[in-house]
Parts: C-alpha cells; structure tokens; sequence
C-alpha cells in the first residue's frame, strides 16, 4: 500500500516570531513514495482581526448576535514554483516574502498576535498544491505570530509606573461575613500598573491587620475585550490566569512579593483601534476562612464573595525596543 504524500510548512525561527518589517522565511517540507505531478505551489498569507459577540454573555439584541465581520490585515499569495513535476522522497522548496513591500500602503496597522475570548488577531501562512480534477489538492497550514516593529516601538525601556492600594473593608462594593465588616481588615501594597510584556507583573503586598484568619491572596489577570456593534459598545471581561501569592493566614506586617509571568498568546500591547479594543486588569482576591466558602463552587474566582476582599487596577502593556531580540 503506498504511503500518502505529506504537506508541511516549516518556519526558519522554532518560535514563529516575526516582525512586519521582516521577510518570512520557510519551506515547504513534501514527502512521496511515488512523483507526482501538480499546476502550480504557492503560497496564501492571510492575516485577520476576527470579532465575535455572544450575544447571551453580552446582553446584545438578536439581529446582532455572531461573527462580524473580520478586519482584513494582510492577504496575499505568492507562487513558490510553476506547473510540473516533485520526484519521490522527501523535497524541500525554499520561500521568502515580504509581509509589507517597501512603499506599500497599508490600510490596517499590523497588530500583534492575540488569542482573546471574542476578539483572536491572527495570521496563518497556507501552501497549496493543486493537482488537477483527477486528484485531492495537497495543502499545508501554520500559525506565525507577529510582534510589534522596532521602528513602532519607543527607543528606551518604559519603567513600571506603580500604583499604591489599599483594601479595608470599607473600600469593598459588595457585601461582606458580618464577622470580617465588623472586625475589620488593612491590606496595603504597591503594583505595577504599566509594564512592559516582557517584564513579569511585579509589586508587593503587606497585610497589617486582620480579625479573620485569611486563607489565600491570589492574582489574576483579566482581559477586557470591547466591540462596536452598530450603535453598541459590547465588552466582556474573562479571566487569563490565576497565580497564589499566598496560602494561610499570613504573618501581619511582613512584606510579600508580587511576582507574575506574563503569558504571551493570550496578552498583547493593549489596543485601541476604532470597531475593537483590547484592555487588562489585575483583580487581587483576599479570601478569608470561611465554612460557607468551602459549600460554594469556584465557578468564577474575581466574583464577588462573602468571604472575599477585592481589589481591581488597570494594567497597560507595552512593547519596547527593549523587548526585540535578534533571531
């Protein structure tokens, strides 16, 4: 039984990571126990902001619910090579294109690459192998992910801009365990509220007081993803990650570090372009022993809880030149 010809598409850089200033560089990878024959190999470079409002989660009338229309950022095919013959074995055929030729207008900036809940800004690079009527077309797809270009950039590091905070039983908006309001609780610290995406999420957290024994301090990282849909606005919050800074009743007055890796595919530059945008927040949780907390699900960990203090900050990401390295 002979083997079936195989299609793949392998990046010159194992992280996928380009700039659009830069050419992608590859090639294709074709393995066949016997020659085949075929009209032409071309490339197919697409990449797109695509937009989806849930219309449950987001309130949004019917007639709005679904998939929007994508923002078209770059789309091009490019033949790697004519009409004709691959030998069997395995056949490598070398390509290289520019994203962006020089002098080229461009109608959409080139944003970064970002997996978000309703908004995904990807780019995909497609070999295709069209072999006539009598015979399947080979094709081969992979993701490459794009970063800002140095010329974009700002020329020197942005340092962290941290913000004071404070969280007592007074500043929280929801209610609280009659034992935790009446007793009362201080949580003081600082974070970084801008920060660079290569940088982790630093700061410190000190708790004063507390009449309550706390059982976690945790971080999480939210994203806020906004769509203009006709007249609305529709914005819905998600949660990225969730990282313990705590566990147990901590000693009071003793400073603790605030340490977060950033996660690269699910965080971007925060973005403000006209139909879409992409924010962060951070939600420090305080939670504190409680038997009620141990019968509820921990269906959404930055939901207001009886048992739990809440603080939220903005967080702006940037990229700086700082952040590029040569590959």
């Amino acid at each position: 039984m002979a083997t079936a010809t195989t299609v793949n598409i392998k990046l010159s850089r194992s992280n996928r990571i380009y700039r659009s200033s830069e050419p992608v560089e590859g090639k294709i990878v074709i393995t066949s126990a016997t020659s085949i024959s075929h009209q032409a190999i071309r490339l197919s470079v697409n990449g797109s902001v695509n937009l989806q409002v849930r219309g449950g989660s987001a309130g949004v009338i019917e007639s709005f619910y679904g998939v929007i229309k994508p923002i078209q950022i770059v789309k091009k095919t490019i033949e790697v090579r004519s009409s004709g013959k691959i030998a069997s074995g395995t056949t490598e055929i070398p390509f290289s294109f520019n994203l962006r030729e020089p002098g080229e207008s461009i109608v959409e900036k080139f944003y970064e690459t970002f997996h978000g809940t309703n908004i995904n800004i990807q780019y995909l690079l497609t070999a295709e192998i069209p072999r006539g009527y009598l015979h399947k077309p080979l094709s081969a797809t992979v993701e490459f992910i794009i970063e800002s270009g140095r010329v974009d950039l700002p020329e020197r590091p942005i340092p962290p801009e941290l913000v004071i905070f404070y969280i007592t039983q007074d500043t929280q908006r929801h209610p609280l365990l009659p034992e935790i309001k009446t007793g009362g609780f201080r949580v003081t610290g600082k974070l970084a509220t801008q920060c660079s995406l290569q940088d982790p999420l630093s700061g410190e957290l000190t708790v004063e007081a507390s009449s309550v024994p706390i059982s976690s301090i945790d971080i999480h990282l939210l994203r806020v993803e906004s769509i203009i849909v006709g007249e609305r606005i529709v914005t819905e919050t998600s949660l990225i990650q969730s990282t313990q800074i705590a566990d147990g009743d901590v000693c009071r007055n003793m400073t603790l570090p605030i340490y977060v890796l950033l996660p690269r595919l699910l965080m971007c530059p925060s973005v403000f372009a006209g139909p879409f945008s992409v924010e962060f927040k951070v939600c420090l949780t305080i939670s504190f022993k409680s038997k009620l907390a141990k019968a509820q699900p921990k269906s959404d960990p930055t939901a207001p809880r009886l048992w739990m203090a809440l603080e939220r900050l903005p967080l702006e990401l940037v990229r700086t030149k700082r952040d590029q390295f040569s590959c």
